[in-house]
């Protein structure tokens, strides 16, 4: 560990700043972790900015170092000109790494952002030291989703519009969802900058082209694989292909659907402390 990441994490303070990466300025939320706890770095699903992981950043153990970011045009950071893909993205997260100076970190990803967690992890074999993968599958060959489920997904309405939210919630994120659709706009309204149309569009050109089968055997780290039964966007099968794919792949199959890992963090939140510490 550099003196700079040690005495960084020493001090406990969360601050956010801005880091340039591969010709992006993007938006970093750090939690610094007390001791010697891992740096976990944390991919959030599309569209979403990373105020809405707090709540399962604020049930993780306090010595992990917790690091958000919002990937170019969404949340606090602006958009990207062009288009980029995931290899592109993987590798402005090293930079972004070297730029806060963390030498190794975890890797976290949830639904689009398990895509992204992947390829970080295939990039990074040295530097990735464990997995976390939520609600997320292999890309452009996986089992998808039902046609109308897709076709929600098309637009960012859902971030910018806290009724329309509420009103296809539990057919987007099922699990306990169905019961609370109001957990969703909490979430919206209190956590979520609605990013740009740009930004998503990008996002989602990001995702078209990306598919993780053919390299996913060299993915050597061990990784937890996080999965609901009642997963409407991400079936459970998807988890059961990334484990049989994943040398070192764990899959848990909890009752629950998209986001009850985030709208259940004092459930999910000490499982993913511990995988990461044990």
């Amino acid at each position: 560990m550099s003196a700079r990441t040690a005495a960084t994490r020493r001090g406990g303070v969360e601050y956010t700043r801005v880091v340039r990466a591969v010709g992006h300025d993007i938006r970093v939320r750090v939690r610094p972790g007390f001791g010697d706890g891992p740096v976990l770095l944390l991919c959030n699903g599309i569209g979403a900015s990373l105020e809405v992981l707090h709540p399962l950043v604020d049930r993780l153990d306090p010595s992990i170092t917790a690091v958000r970011f919002d990937v170019p045009g969404v949340g606090g950071s602006p958009d990207a000109r062009l288009p980029y893909t995931m290899p592109v993205l993987a590798h402005g997260l090293g930079i972004l790494l070297d730029k806060l100076g963390y030498d190794r970190a975890d890797v976290f990803g949830i639904s689009w952002g398990g895509a992204l967690a992947q390829q970080f992890a295939f990039q990074h074999p040295q530097r990735c030291r464990r997995a976390v993968l939520v609600s997320t599958g292999t890309g452009s060959i996986m089992i998808p989703a039902g046609p109308k489920v897709l076709a929600r997904m098309v637009t960012p309405r859902r971030y910018r519009d806290p009724d329309y939210a509420l009103q296809i919630a539990a057919e987007l994120y099922g699990g306990s969802i169905r019961d609370n659709p109001a957990a969703v706009r909490t979430l919206v309204d209190s956590h979520t900058r609605a990013g740009s149309r740009r930004g998503y569009r990008h996002q989602l050109l990001a995702g078209a082209g990306w598919c993780s089968l053919p390299w996913l055997r060299l993915i050597r780290q061990p990784t937890l694989l996080l999965f609901g039964d009642d997963d409407p966007l991400i079936p459970v099968a998807n988890g059961r292909i990334l484990e049989r794919g994943l040398p070192h792949g764990e899959l848990v199959v909890y009752p629950g659907g998209h986001l009850d890992v985030v709208v259940q963090a004092d459930t999910y939140g000490p499982v993913i402390s511990e995988f990461l510490l044990r």
